[in-house]
């Protein structure tokens, strides 16, 4: 094999894509300093018990591992963000109030998360920490719409969950954790059948409100079907009154519908309560994921109410329209102080100025060069190609 062939699910990002991602990066940014998000910047590599504290098996198995040559302790190459945040959070910043912080860089996975993805994402996400009120679920969501909003993307899908359903109906029965995660993986794939026999033991309002879960999805509808056939519980309640506020406040957005999945427990171990899916069309899966996930911090000694959503902008590329390209102007190359002058005025005013190389004149690349610095006189002036 040739040595310069890369590991599986594992590119390059060539010219055109990697300007469309950094412009895509920089819209993101700003739409969440618009919010007052602050930007931080992990490490990409910190001690494993770190990196991993609380997340669960998941993110476990995600994560590359390695022996630090300095320490010999165990480290971990990031598959998620969220934890290191939430570290930030808890120990370096240590604020009393509300903390609105954004994230962009890249998350190295073991393998991919399904056909085709690759296992370097370019993980964005917004997180607030220290507020537990449905404000800040309806702010988190709110800001991940604008985001896609800013990168001309849509219509788009919002699809509500609450895991506090699954964790009520399972509330008092003895599972251990391999059998509570065949539940959950039942339950994402809506098997009844599975989920019927591995639920044949459990109390029957637990058994028949988990299977009542597989079919409680669609529309507004499901809501009312919920309080049907889930127990009568306070925990269900607030969940369902929960969901229903926050999809009446999105639902009144230009171009965005609701759906519901009550049964969707997919993503990281770390979610305690309201988790949203943000769909488009062109992409396989949800486009963005987040929710509330208020135990994050705990491992760290500060137990923060915690939500927050993240992205992929490799994934979002792939269905964000390809922006115009900024138009730029040619100039031959010379030693003549005037015309080096004339180029870097140029530049200070923003201008891209591609200079032409002695014998390269019949080359192109993917600037729009629309216009030409020309000799005039004893000066130097655009004009149009």
């Amino acid at each position: 094999m040739s040595a310069w062939v890369l590991p599986d699910h594992i590119a390059d990002v060539l010219p055109s894509e990697a300007r469309h991602i950094e412009e895509l990066r920089r819209l993101l940014l700003d739409s969440a300093r618009g919010y007052g998000f602050e930007l931080v910047m992990p490490p990409m590599l910190e001690h494993l018990e770190s990196l991993l504290s609380g997340t669960g098996e998941a993110l476990d198995l995600l994560t590359f591992k390695l022996v630090d040559q300095l320490s010999g302790r165990m480290m971990g190459l990031r598959a998620d963000t969220t934890p290191q945040v939430a570290r930030i959070d808890a120990h370096l910043l240590n604020r009393q109030g509300v903390t609105r912080l954004c994230y962009c860089g890249p998350v190295l996975h073991t393998r991919p998360d399904r056909p085709h993805a690759t296992r370097e994402p370019l993980q964005f996400g917004a997180e607030i920490y220290g507020h537990a009120g449905q404000e800040a679920d309806l702010e988190a969501l709110t800001l991940a719409l604008d985001c896609l909003r800013a990168t001309q993307v849509g219509p788009v899908t919002v699809d509500l969950a609450d895991v506090r359903l699954v964790r009520a109906l399972l509330a008092g029965i003895p599972v251990d954790g391999a059998a509570l995660a065949r539940v959950h993986a039942a339950l994402a794939a809506k098997d009844a059948s599975t989920l019927a026999m591995l639920t044949r033991d459990f109390p029957a309002p637990s058994r028949q409100g988990l299977s009542a879960l597989v079919e409680l999805y669609g529309d507004m509808t499901v809501l009312t079907e919920a309080s049907r056939y889930l127990p009568d519980t306070a925990a269900v309640r607030e969940a369902l009154a929960q969901l229903r506020w926050l999809a009446s406040e999105v639902a009144s957005q230009d171009g965005v519908q609701v759906s519901f999945d009550l049964a969707d427990l997919r993503g990281y171990a770390y979610y305690s309560g309201t988790r949203f899916g943000l769909y488009v069309p062109g992409a396989s899966d949800a486009l963005v994921r987040g929710g509330r996930y208020d135990e994050v911090g705990a491992v760290f000694g500060r137990n923060r109410p915690a939500v927050g959503f993240s992205l992929d902008l490799r994934e979002l590329v792939a269905v964000a329209p390809q922006p115009a390209l900024k138009a730029a102007i040619r100039a031959p190359w010379g030693q003549e102080q005037s015309l080096r002058q004339a180029i870097a005025d140029l530049r200070r005013q923003g201008e891209t100025v591609v200079c032409v190389l002695p014998g390269h004149e019949s080359e192109v690349d993917e600037f729009l060069c629309d216009r030409e610095l020309a000799r005039q006189g004893a000066g130097w002036v655009v004009r149009p190609r």
